[in-house]
Order: structure tokens, then sequence, then C-alpha cells
């Protein structure tokens, strides 16, 4: 059996729907598995065991019609029986009615469900600590599988030459492993998903307080000046504990950087979610108009927390659907002032040096 599995766009997105193919291995032990995915999200994916070959969905061919056609006449040419469409948008669509495949699985739309033989409405209940994003995918396989699946992490799967080469950087760059280290998320992927910088900066502030952890930031170079504002909003000790010029330079060299880190701290995405995957405890802060049951993946309140100004102030959350929070996240964000945090990032920061400290010991 030779399947094919869409899931363009975010990096979060991509990692998480790679729980797939662990599934599908394990059923189907001699099917081929191919992964079509945006080319600059290959990096989260790359080395995975279960995945036979990547397609990947390219910046030309999402601009230019010919390309896009070409791949469609490659897809024909693959010959699938099963096309598993996560995206579930007009591109992945095509993409899907083209394959001819025997077997056509994705989300429900009413402008493409002839396209598909099973379709899937997304739940809106959350039944276990995995999350919606989890549960909603491996909806997407009960036509190819006997029996309902278990929950199943998302993994990143680094090489020990990679790991050596972090290990080697961090240290010559002045990091001590044996000491408390943190990852701190400082930007989200837009300013609706971004904690206020000044917020962030005194959240950061309390982790060095009651840790004197050594800080590092994550951002990719464009983001550098956003990056050091916040820098420059924390006291001048916090900045002591901060290697603002340590961060990894591509995807894979956060990933095993952040292989080292105590922890991940900050806004939702996919810094968090690769974390996550890593098996590296993370504090995950919501932006008020993101449903926090969709992303809070297999949260247990140790290894991994988050939160939401939902949880403090629901009033503001009565009767609001999503497209009437996201035009006002700058003011709900205003109301979601370090101090309602606090509370949570301290327990969260305490058991995760009491874990640092015995496996020390």
């Amino acid at each position: 059996m030779k399947i094919l599995v869409i899931q363009q766009k975010m990096i979060g997105d991509v990692l998480t729907s790679s729980v797939l193919f662990e599934v599908l291995k394990k059923e189907h032990p001699t099917s081929e598995l191919h992964y079509l995915i945006n080319s600059h999200t290959y990096p989260v994916v790359k080395g995975h065991p279960f995945i036979d070959d990547f397609i990947f969905f390219t910046p030309e061919i999402e601009n230019n019609k010919l390309q896009f056609f070409n791949l469609l006449r490659r897809i024909k040419r693959e010959n699938y029986d099963v096309v598993i469409d996560v995206y579930a948008k007009l591109s992945s669509s095509l993409i899907t009615l083209f394959s001819c495949a025997n077997t056509r699985i994705s989300y429900y739309k009413n402008y493409s469900s002839f396209i598909y033989n099973h379709t899937y409405k997304n739940k809106t209940l959350v039944k276990t600590t995995a999350g919606l994003a989890i549960e909603n995918r491996l909806m997407l396989l009960d036509p190819l599988l006997p029996i309902p699946v278990k929950n199943i992490k998302p993994k990143v799967f680094l090489t020990d030459k990679e790991k050596k080469a972090a290990s080697e950087f961090l240290n010559k760059n002045g990091i001590d492993l044996k000491q408390p280290l943190y990852m701190i998320s400082v930007l989200g992927s837009s300013n609706s998903k971004t904690y206020p910088f000044s917020y962030i900066a005194k959240l950061i502030d309390q982790i060095v307080s009651e840790t004197n952890a050594q800080i590092l930031f994550n951002y990719i170079p464009k983001q550098q000046t956003d990056a050091l504002a916040i820098y420059n909003l924390c006291t001048a000790t916090t900045q002591k504990h901060i290697y603002f010029d340590v961060f990894g330079k591509s995807l894979r060299d956060f990933m095993s950087i952040s292989h080292f880190c105590n922890a991940i701290i900050g806004n939702e995405g996919g810094a968090i979610n690769m974390g996550k995957a890593l098996g590296v405890p993370t504090f995950t802060i919501f932006s008020p108009w993101i449903k926090k049951e969709t992303w809070s993946m297999f949260e247990d309140g140790v290894n991994n927390i988050s939160v939401h100004l939902k949880d403090y102030k629901p009033e503001l959350f009565e009767h609001k659907a999503t497209k009437d929070l996201k035009p006002n996240w700058k003011t709900l964000y205003d109301s979601f002032k370090p101090e309602l945090i606090n509370l949570s990032l301290k327990n969260f920061l305490d058991i995760n040096l009491a874990r640092g400290s015995q496996t020390l010991e």
C-alpha cells in the first residue's frame, strides 16, 4: 500500500501530523509512506524513521501555475492507494483529486467534500491530554485501522553528530551544561501571538531571580531587533545571564541546542512544539485568541504546563468566538499581566530545578 500524507504550511503542523506515520507503519509495516510538506519545514521531520520519502511544496510551486501543474502530474504518476489530506485547503484538495487514489481522506469542507470518500468534522471537545491537534489528526486514520488509535507524541530525531556539535558549541560560548539552562521563546510567529515585550522581560527577570539560570533567546536573524528590544527591557542583573548571541542559526541547530536545555519557556508556537517532541519540559504562554484546547498537547502539570488569559479572567471570553477575539488581541494581551502568571511559572521552575538536581546526583 502506498500512502501520501499532505500537510503544508507551518512547522508546528508538519511536526504534529508526523504522528500519523508511526501509527501507519506499525499497522502496515510494508506500506510506502510519503509526506508532502513545505520545503522550509523539512528540518523538523528530517531523519524520521517511519517516512519513506518527501515531496516538497516549494515557493516556486506555490507562485507558478506551471510548476504547480507539474507537481500534480508527478502526484498522479506516483499511483497512490491512499491520500490523507491534513491541510484541507484548495491546493491540497487539487493534489488529492489529481492523485486518483482509491481512498481519499480529509476534514469536511462543504466546497471540497466531493473530492474525498472519507471526511470528518473536527472535534471541539478534548478527550485526552494529547489535545485536539493530535486527536483530530488521528481521527483521519479511522478508515485504515481496525481499532481506535492510542494517542502518540510527535518526535524529533537528532543524530549523535548533531548533539555533539551543539554541546561543543555551547561549551565554546561559555555555557555550563551542569547549571540550569533555559531557552526563552521570546517572539511568536506574529504580533498577535507574541506576549508583550515588557511582560516577557519581567518573566525573564523572575526566572533569573529564582533560578540563577543561564538564558538563551530563540529568534532568527530577521527578528534580532525585536529580540534585542526585549533584552534591553530586562534588568542589568538579568542581562548578565542572557547569552544573546548564542542561538541556532538553523532549525536543526535550534533543536540540537534545545536538547541540552532544562526547559523551553515562552510564546506558544513551533519552538514549544519542537521542545515537546524532543522531550524537553515546556512552559507555554498562549495568545488570548488561540484555543488552548487545540495546542496544549500532553500537558501534565509537571513536564508541560501552559497558561492562557482565560484561565484567570474567563469573563472576558464569555459568548466570544475566535473571530471576535482575534481583532482585540492587543487589548486582551494588555490584561494578561505577568502577575497573573508568576505563581504558575514559579511552581514550574521549582519542579524543574528539583528534577535537575536529582539528575545531577
